[in-house]
């Protein structure tokens, strides 16, 4: 049996649990199938559900290129001339060209077991690397997704796969750069590669499928038109991540990226747009009021000099974030929400800048994120009827948690933990972390070792 199949009934009681409302004791969490089908607080423990202590909805990583994991840590050195994310993506590219399939996979696992281990429960997979080393097509145009759908299938990680339409090297059309030979696709082939990844998605039940436009820079306005329709699912889109790309759109169009992108596409609740550091006042109201959800990397943002998203006004506008993991220079759910808050700060110079005050800064963020994240990828969110029963037991005996409940335990968690705050992680009822290991640590890390020996030699 594999960690990604659901599961028949089974009931939890917890001791306390964070649910939409907000925190509730004595909790019962009944499921089929991997679905909750009742919550019930303030009930005895009946001496035969799973006890538990306390316990959140696990949290959606809306934005990974799982591949990248393998190159943390390598690209820490500046030229003489300075380093930004321009000379960082030359390195990714040269990095991509030892991948093959297996070895994808290997980086691609333990990718995904380390976002169980840290509380991620779902992922939005921004999957471009199609194609075999000198850019020829694989047989199966879906090879390289179906290693990531094996991936999720093996570590238990709920999936929401996003192929990417990758065609062009900048605004207006430019012709690609050899360096992006693996990516490349026109629109009857990405068509072809859609269906194709809908069959790798087949046998995992509850697997998203979405779409997603590189960025502006890699497909013209009538592509972007066009992909607009090829698939009912999630739309995701790198936008306004860097200065460079903004001067760039305002020069081939006159207008900055997200404003360009509003008068030309059909932006509303399905769409994600990642980053989007760099925006106006004027395209902050825009994203609120379209209901779209803004993904925010801040490790990876921090780590390759992105700048620093305008949260609070756009929170104040009434907008939706989630968080994800992009390059997974470093994988920690907490990590990136503590990260969010404590840049805000810094920019704002005042402390718990983002809560409106009602609940603590960790409970706000954390239950915003999850809501997003969960519109991002396609999935209900947190613990109610009809969700996934995708959750995390914290752990209460951790030193950084001892003495606290509800929302400062959250608290302690998010700003205050470190390594070993999860106790356990469920994934459909599945529980795939134990004591904040993953079930199957061993024998994916001896895979991903092996890749690494592969491809580092």
């Amino acid at each position: 049996m594999t960690t990604s199949q659901s599961t028949p009934e089974l009931s939890f009681h917890a001791t306390q649990a964070l649910l939409p409302q907000g925190w509730a004791q004595d909790v019962r969490i009944d499921s089929r199938g991997g679905r909750i089908t009742a919550i019930t607080p303030g009930v005895a423990w009946d001496g035969q559900a799973q006890r538990l202590g306390c316990v959140v909805a696990g949290l959606g990583n809306l934005h990974s290129h799982a591949f990248q994991r393998a190159m943390a840590g390598l690209t820490e050195v500046g030229g003489r001339s300075g380093d930004s994310f321009w000379s960082w993506r030359e390195l990714m590219y040269r990095f991509l060209d030892r991948l093959d399939p297996d070895t994808f996979q290997a980086i691609a696992a333990q990718a995904y077991m380390e976002m169980l281990e840290s509380g991620f429960t779902r992922v939005g997979e921004f999957h471009y690397l199609h194609h075999a080393e000198d850019g020829s097509r694989y047989a199966n145009p879906a090879e390289m997704a179906s290693r990531v759908a094996a991936a999720a299938t093996e570590t238990g990680l709920g999936l929401t796969l996003l192929p990417v339409f990758y065609a062009h090297s900048d605004f207006g059309g430019a012709a690609p750069v050899p360096a992006q030979r693996r990516f490349l696709h026109d629109l009857d082939g990405f068509a072809r590669l859609l269906e194709d990844c809908g069959e790798a998605l087949a046998k995992i039940p509850d697997a998203v499928l979405g779409l997603a436009p590189h960025s502006l820079r890699a497909c013209t306005p009538q592509q972007l038109q066009a992909l607009v329709g090829m698939a009912a699912g999630p739309i995701h889109i790198h936008i306004a991540e860097q200065t460079r790309e903004v001067d760039a759109c305002l020069a081939w169009s006159g207008q900055r990226p997200v404003q360009w992108l509003y008068d030309h596409a059909p932006v509303d609740a399905r769409w994600c747009l990642v980053h989007a550091t760099h925006v106006d006042a004027r395209e902050v109201q825009q994203m609120a009021a379209s209901g779209a959800v803004v993904g925010l990397c801040p490790i990876t943002e921090a780590n390759l000099g992105d700048g620093l998203f305008p949260m609070r006004d756009y929170m104040q506008a009434g907008g939706r974030f989630g968080v994800g993991s992009d390059s997974n220079v470093l994988i920690d759910a907490a990590e990136e929400l503590r990260l969010l808050e404590y840049g805000q700060r810094l920019q704002l110079r005042g402390r718990n800048v983002l809560s409106p005050g009602a609940v603590s800064s960790g409970r706000w963020l954390y239950q915003q994120a999850v809501e997003g994240a969960a519109q991002a990828l396609g999935e209900q969110a947190g613990l109610a009827v009809g969700a996934p029963l995708d959750l995390l037991e914290l752990d209460e005996q951790h030193p950084a948690m001892l003495g606290r409940a509800g929302d400062a335990l959250l608290d302690s968690w998010l700003f205050a933990a470190r390594n070993g705050a999860l106790r356990g992680v469920w994934r459909n009822g599945r529980q795939l972390v134990r004591d904040g290991r993953h079930v199957n640590r061993e024998a994916i890390t001896a895979r991903y070792r092996a890749a690494l020996g592969r491809i580092l030699a």
